[in-house]
């Protein structure tokens, strides 16, 4: 039988077996400097934000997951 000499996901990938991994997401903060912004009828405008307004990442969690995951299995 053959050693395995490696450990965790190295030896997971090397075998085909599949990789588990477990992600937490903290929300990013709101930015409270003013910005440039352009309105809806095309004039410009300025963007800004009073208080905490955390923008939920849940839509864009899965296709970040994915591309951080290929770029650690692709190093």
């Amino acid at each position: 039988m053959e050693r395995i000499s490696t450990s965790g996901q190295s030896s997971s990938l090397k075998f085909g077996n599949d990789a588990d991994s477990r992600v937490g997401f903290k929300p990013p903060a709101t930015i409270s400097q003013e910005q440039k912004t352009a309105k809806y009828d095309g004039s410009e405008g300025v963007l800004a934000t009073k208080g905490r307004h955390d923008p939920c990442v849940v839509p864009r969690a899965v296709p970040i997951v994915e591309t951080m995951a290929a770029l650690v299995v692709m190093e």
